[in-house]
């Protein structure tokens, strides 16, 4: 086997980007790249293309878009292509027994949480919403489970207070890349130790779905905020608004002993637009009302008349 392994990369978001770009840039031969199929996305439902697909394309990568992993027709192409190690970050379907036993030097995954901590589809949403001061990236050989193999390495980083989900999503990516790199270094000379997760510690970080993001007024300021960070940029916290979605972008806790039930809102002061939590105000500074665009709350105020009692329900 030559120094540097031939291997097959299998990824579909923007997380998986900084992985791909930085083992092409090492010279890592890339037998293939396998994405998500071209989906319609968005109100008008255009042909939407992966980024992954995108970037393999700018490199003049193959790139091979199966249905599902499962068909008889992916099996032969990964035949033909020969990897001697695959690569997975954020792919978006299951692999196989057929798929994980294929390469000699295994399957390796990119897992933006310290394992067995948040397994899952939505790691890094979750550690924020949930309150972390830490989290980091596990570089783990494959399995049947869900994010279940033995761990090769990992690397923790501290959350900053109010670092969004944008934001440490694109800090993880890079991490995780460089993390990756190293680990097939290892694997490579048959230094890498494999060390078992323990079960009895896994938590897990579930799909999100639109009662993800609905906000509860009547828990903590400090929780709702969290929940804020952890869906922002996307798909982002709401509560509703006469009737309408109120995106929320970006808030802060805010002191006082509201006299207000939970929800409703307060007059605006300096810092932004207090609305009543259970234990002080949650401060909107950021929002968007459906229809209209991502805007600072004092601009949003200029054209909505938002008076002090309304509920945000």
């Amino acid at each position: 086997m030559a120094t540097k392994p031939r291997i097959l990369f299998m990824g579909t978001p923007a997380f998986a980007l900084p992985a791909l770009e930085m083992l092409y840039g090492s010279g890592y031969p890339i037998a293939a790249v396998v994405t998500q199929p071209d989906r319609p996305a968005g109100r008008e439902k255009k042909e939407t293309v992966p980024p992954v697909k995108q970037m393999a394309q700018k490199f003049g990568l193959t790139v091979l878009q199966p249905a599902s992993v499962k068909d008889p027709s992916f099996l032969e192409a990964l035949g033909t292509a020969r990897p001697d190690l695959v690569v997975v970050a954020a792919f978006g379907q299951i692999l196989p027994k057929a798929v994980l036993d294929f390469p000699p030097l295994g399957c390796l995954n990119i897992h933006p949480s310290l394992l067995p901590a948040y397994r899952g589809a939505a790691p890094i949403n979750w550690s924020i919403i949930r309150g972390e001061k830490q989290t980091g990236v596990t570089i783990m050989l494959m399995d049947e489970g869900m994010d279940s193999g033995d761990i090769l390495t990992q690397e923790q980083t501290p959350i900053g207070r109010m670092e969004t989900y944008g934001e440490l999503h694109d800090r993880l990516a890079l991490q995780g890349a460089a993390l990756l790199v190293r680990t097939i270094d290892q694997v490579v000379s048959g230094a890498a130790r494999r060390q078992k997760q323990d079960p009895s510690r896994a938590t897990f970080a579930p799909r999100l779905n639109r009662e993800t993001g609905r906000i509860r007024w009547r828990h903590s300021a400090g929780d709702i905020v969290n929940l804020i960070r952890g869906l922002n940029p996307s798909p982002a916290a709401y509560a509703l608004l006469e009737g309408r979605d109120l995106k929320i972008f970006t808030a802060a806790a805010g002191p006082g002993s509201p006299q207000e039930p939970p929800g409703f809102v307060a007059a605006a002061t300096p810092e932004g637009l207090p609305v009543a939590a259970s234990d002080g105000y949650v401060v909107l500074k950021e929002v968007q009302l459906a229809g209209k665009k991502r805007m600072p709350v004092f601009d949003f105020l200029r054209g909505f008349t938002m008076r002090p009692g309304i509920l945000l329900e």
